[in-house]
Formats: C-alpha cells, sequence, structure tokens
C-alpha cells in the first residue's frame, strides 16, 4: 500500500446503504401492491362462485314465479329479484315462452357487491 488508505470513504459507503435502502422500499412497496391485487382477486373470485351457486339453486324456470326472495351462503347476501321482461320488440301473444328478468345481488362480508342480471324463459300455462 503505497499512500493511501485501501477501503471505502464514508460517503461512498453512506452513497451505497442510501441506494439499497431506496431499492428495498420500492421492492417493499410493489410486494405489497401484489399482495392487495391477490386479495382483491380472491374476494372477488370468492363472490363469483357464491352468485355461481346461487344461480344454479335457483328454482326451475317453471317454478320460479315474480316477486323476490334473500338469503345468505358462506356469509355472502344476496337477493334474487324476478320481474317482468318488458322490450318492444316482444310480443307475448304470439309466443308460448314469457320472457322473465332475473337479477341476482350477492354481497360479500367484506362489502363489494356483484350483480348479475339475465332472462329467462318460462313457459306459458296452457289455457
Amino acid at each position: 500500500m503505497s499512500g493511501g488508505a485501501a477501503g471505502f470513504t464514508l460517503i461512498e459507503v453512506l452513497v451505497a446503504l442510501t441506494v439499497v435502502a431506496v431499492t428495498l422500499s420500492a421492492i417493499g412497496s410493489l410486494v405489497a401492491v401484489t399482495i392487495r391485487g391477490a386479495r382483491s382477486v380472491g374476494g372477488h373470485l370468492a363472490l363469483v362462485e357464491s352468485t355461481r351457486g346461487i344461480m344454479t339453486g335457483l328454482p326451475n324456470r317453471d317454478d320460479l314465479t315474480l316477486g323476490n326472495f334473500s338469503g345468505e351462503a358462506g356469509g355472502h347476501r344476496w337477493r334474487v329479484d324476478v320481474l317482468p321482461f318488458y322490450a318492444d320488440f316482444v310480443d307475448p301473444d304470439k309466443s308460448i315462452w314469457i320472457p322473465q328478468t332475473v337479477v341476482v345481488r350477492v354481497q360479500s362480508p367484506a362489502g363489494p357487491v356483484l350483480q348479475l342480471n339475465t332472462v329467462r324463459l318460462r313457459r306459458k300455462r296452457a289455457q
């Protein structure tokens, strides 16, 4: 060793530690966002699966009457509304089918709501 001390200066060490700290905080922030996103997706999947289960458990099209009913499944509150379907292009006198609007609304325990609107056809009763 000639004329100088070997190693890092204090300034170089502080700069290196600052770079490491900034990098670690960016990685930590990215991990936190990823975890929140994964939880959100998991909650949405649970909500979709509950809605599918409720739709599967609906009465047969011939037994589905106008009105509403509600309940709870797996901590998810749900409500089904069966309403007449109104449209200009539907003439109920010329068809053997009666269209009904079915609205399924499911709320997860965490608060998000999923609403599914669909139309079911019910056969007219023989007169």
